[in-house]
């Protein structure tokens, strides 16, 4: 465990890269996640259709397929590339391919959010003369949104734990799991107390979501 301590710079380095991972891919999951959403109930044939396509494709993708297109395929094959840096490179890469898996998880979460919402709403708000993205805005995605609370932290549980996929999926992102492996490489540390370091390291994070996305729930359910 000493020796583990010893490196506690590159531990602290792989989490942080960890949390910039979590919070930029939730960030745009979220809204990807919204738009998709308001597709999948759109007046709109070709939307809704758009969106359930999407959204059953990538969902039924395992992650690291998707992980991989986006370094091999997008960047390898195609060129894209978001920053002069590998290192910001391959972040922006792994942020894409995350936020892409991450959103259709969004998306099925809000969507039985609305399905918690009387239909005799949405009609009064239609009868009021609003439109079907001012219905969405005011009326549908605010009790939505609130009713589920827990899937979503759920969902932010679950994208943070998917971010030791990014390493793995030839980005070569230095997040917390890629650490943990070039110290295995280098032979600086004990395998079990790095592992436990680890892993401890990652409940830190996780315990305190669910938590906080508990009492939400809790706090923000809409009364029925």
């Amino acid at each position: 465990m000493e020796a583990f301590l010893d490196n506690s710079d590159a531990v602290l380095e792989g989490f942080s890269w960890t949390v910039r991972l979590t919070a930029i891919s939730a960030l745009f999951s979220f809204l990807l996640g919204i738009v998709l959403t308001a597709m999948r109930v759109s007046p709109v044939p070709l939307l809704r259709l758009m969106a359930t396509v999407y959204v059953e494709a990538i969902r039924n993708t395992p992650l690291t397929l998707v992980l991989l297109f986006c370094g091999l395929g997008l960047n390898s094959a195609l060129g894209l590339s978001f920053a002069e840096s590998v290192e910001w490179n391959v972040y922006w890469l792994a942020v894409l391919g995350l936020s892409a898996y991450t959103a259709c998880f969004v998306s099925e979460a809000l969507r039985a959010g609305i399905n918690t919402i009387p239909f005799g709403q949405i009609e009064a708000a239609r009868s009021l003369g609003l439109t079907f993205m001012q219905n969405m805005r005011l009326i549908v995605l605010p009790q939505a949104l609130r009713a589920v609370i827990g899937p979503l932290g759920s969902v932010l549980i679950a994208l943070t734990k998917n971010t030791t996929v990014a390493s793995v999926a030839g980005l070569g992102v230095q997040e917390a799991s890629r650490q943990m492996k070039l110290m295995f490489d280098q032979g600086v540390v004990p395998v079990v107390p790095t592992f436990v370091g680890f892993a401890l390291g990652f409940l830190v994070l996780c315990l305190p979501m669910g938590w906080i996305f508990g009492r939400l729930s809790k706090r923000l359910a809409v009364a029925r």
